[in-house]
């Protein structure tokens, strides 16, 4: 049986273990979406991951959904990923950029001369966005125009050439988490007339057109996705989704993507075991995201419900998850203070366990 330390072959890339260092939004792009240098040291850090998938990145101006987010379409953005990828790979590790559109989710204070969201329908999300000026209430957003969904397809295939231009491994579509491809999907969010709503393959259409257009664009076998089925995040419903994502595992088969990423867990909206649901549904790689720790994380791999597992906060306060997995040594807890903050604290500060041991015997 598998465990968390031996490689696997995603794609066209072999990873050295199967701990997948999660895409975990951070805030410290300036107001351009260019990193900062010292991102390059962040993720240099986390480079004995099995893969790191990055922090979701903006694929036009009107993608930008929350303060300090990344972008993949001006050459300034891809100069600051090419720092990053180089530092990342000069240790030996591999990486992929998570790309995405925000949708309803985003605010005018964000936009384009303060432009209104967009989205599949005029539907407002319930709750409220963080800026710096405080917490704003979501808006009404405008519907997307059938030539502008696939504009939107394009510039999503567009952000995958950027992304390999930039040096990285491999590319994740964000089709999860009440975004742009997850607001397609939704019962709730998606009430259009024409070919990309109302049926189950017109639901699925937009994210199925966004996976072609960026396998044409660099290759089915660097492209991974990521799904979060039932999970509420931004005012979410996938009212057939126990019918619906089975569907949509289907057409994914047919495609040979580097991998499928599932993240959920388990709340009140929900009692079943997607992980168990469709890993055997799923012909190739299956990443699982959902709050594990190493012992939950081996039994899934042990069960065979999961190729890889995906670690957020624990791989945000460990930079050396993997080493500390195989000492079984003590972990640091994270500082949610610091996790959208700009500046290096929270960031790039966090001790491995070989630095904390030496304070410890210094201390000691």
């Amino acid at each position: 049986m598998p465990t968390l330390f031996e490689p696997i072959r995603v794609g066209n890339i072999g990873l050295d273990n199967r701990v997948i260092m999660a895409p975990m939004t951070r805030g410290r792009a300036d107001d351009e979406g260019v990193q900062p240098a010292y991102a390059a040291e962040y993720y240099r850090q986390r480079a004995s991951a099995g893969l790191i998938i990055t922090e979701a990145t903006n694929i036009s101006p009107m993608a930008k959904g929350y303060i300090r987010t990344p972008g993949i379409y001006a050459a300034e953005q891809v100069e600051g990923w090419r720092r990053i990828t180089d530092a990342v790979h000069a240790r030996g590790g591999k990486v992929s950029l998570q790309v995405f559109h925000t949708g309803r989710i985003a605010l005018p204070d964000f936009l384009p001369d303060g432009a209104r969201p967009v989205a599949p329908s005029a539907v407002k999300a319930k709750g409220q966005n963080y800026t710096d000026d405080g917490m704003k209430d979501f808006v009404a957003p405008r519907e997307l125009t059938t030539d502008e969904v696939k504009q939107t397809v394009q510039d999503f295939a567009s952000a995958a050439r950027n992304a390999i231009d930039a040096g990285f491994d491999g590319v994740e579509l964000h089709g999860a988490n009440g975004y742009l491809v997850h607001q397609f999907l939704g019962t709730n969010t998606n009430l259009r007339t024409d070919q990309y709503g109302g049926s189950q393959e017109n639901r699925a259409r937009f994210l199925l057109e966004v996976l072609d257009a960026m396998s044409a664009a660099i290759g089915a076998e660097r492209i991974g996705v990521k799904l979060s089925p039932s999970v509420p995040f931004n005012d979410m419903q996938d009212a057939d989704a126990e019918e619906f994502y089975p569907f949509v595992i289907r057409n994914l088969n047919k495609r040979n993507l580097a991998y499928l990423h599932i993240g959920f867990e388990e709340t009140p909206v929900t009692d079943i075991n997607w992980h168990r649901k469709l890993r055997p549904m799923y012909r190739g790689v299956y990443f699982a995201n959902g709050g594990f720790t190493r012992e939950t994380g081996e039994k899934l791999l042990a069960g065979g419900d999961a190729d890889a597992i995906v670690y957020g906060k624990l791989f945000l306060a460990n930079p050396d998850l993997p080493e500390r997995f195989e000492r079984n040594a003590p972990l640091n807890e994270p500082d949610q203070a610091t996790f959208y903050t700009p500046g290096e604290k929270g960031y790039t500060d966090y001790p491995t366990f070989e630095r904390a041991a030496a304070a410890w015997t210094r201390r000691g």
